[in-house]
């Protein structure tokens, strides 16, 4: 596995997220569009595996071969896109401002919903021979994650919309580790572990992701799950790609810009031997 030290990675980053703000908005959708079907269907085999094994761990350790399959194939995700392209303005690179980084999050969120919708009609279709009988055990098991995350947190008013908002934070921080372990290797295999070890994490933690959402939400509620659509916007969608925003870009994107992009000034050799003086002396 060949590494790539953080110095060298976190430009990469910002290239990345540069590179995204430029590219044509027939692309992004595109490249949008794949990445939230393929993410759709590593839910299911993530969650028929689950429930035909009776262990979450087994889903969560095969959930990130979509993720990986993602990233190797060059799509993008709205979580990655949250945490990369700030930094092309932080940056200051040319020609980037606000406008253009919010009209590449519209245009991912699009394209992602518009491939995790498709996946959720074709699965639905699959799961119920054209919607003509019982969706089976993984289906029940994904309308109740969807009331769960709706109603479950609706009960507790405020302090359910903010753990919602929480989860989503510590869900984007992994994720976009994930994002970022795509760039510290030069080989597939250190690309995929890097990958791998986050991803599994805020899968299995159960952490909300807005993209894997847009799949089970409207799955769930072709399935007969017990909440409406304005359930799923208001208490999951919305506090979920705000704290997938916060997460993403404050966690990762800020965190290693800011120490190893804008480092601070290095101590000088004299201050070090005078602290280390004062220390001995006392």
């Amino acid at each position: 596995m060949s590494y790539i030290m953080p110095s060298e990675f976190v430009t990469k980053m910002v290239d990345a997220g540069e590179s995204k703000i430029y590219t044509a908005t027939r692309d992004v959708l595109i490249r949008a569009f794949m990445a939230g079907a393929i993410l759709a269907l590593a839910a299911v085999f993530a969650i028929t595996a689950a429930v035909q094994t009776g262990s979450p761990l087994i889903g969560a350790i095969l959930f990130p071969v979509g993720f990986c399959m993602i990233y190797l194939m060059g799509f993008d995700l709205l979580t990655g896109v949250f945490m990369l392209t700030p930094l092309a303005l932080l940056d200051k690179r040319p020609g980037v401002d606000t406008r253009s980084i919010l009209r590449n999050w519209g245009w991912v969120f699009l394209g992602n919903f518009g491939g995790a919708l498709t996946v959720a009609v074709i699965m639905g279709f699959i799961f119920t021979y054209g919607f003509n009988a019982d969706p089976g055990a993984v289906g029940d098991k994904i309308a109740s994650v969807g009331k769960a995350r709706t109603l479950g947190y609706a009960e507790y008013g405020v302090a359910g919309w903010m753990t919602i908002f929480l989860r989503a934070v510590l869900c984007n921080w992994m994720v976009s580790m994930g994002v970022v372990g795509a760039m510290i290797s030069t080989t597939v295999s250190g690309k995929v572990l890097a990958m791998w070890m986050p991803i599994m994490l805020f899968f299995y933690m159960g952490f909300e992701h807005s993209i894997v959402n847009m799949f089970l939400f409207p799955f769930a509620l072709m399935m007969g799950g017990e909440f409406s659509i304005m359930d799923y916007v208001v208490w999951n969608e919305i506090p979920t790609v705000l704290g997938n925003l916060v997460g993403g870009l404050s966690f990762t994107g800020l965190t290693l810009y800011a120490t190893h992009v804008r480092t601070a000034p290095k101590r000088t050799l004299a201050a070090a031997y005078n602290n280390g003086g004062i220390a001995r002396s006392n």
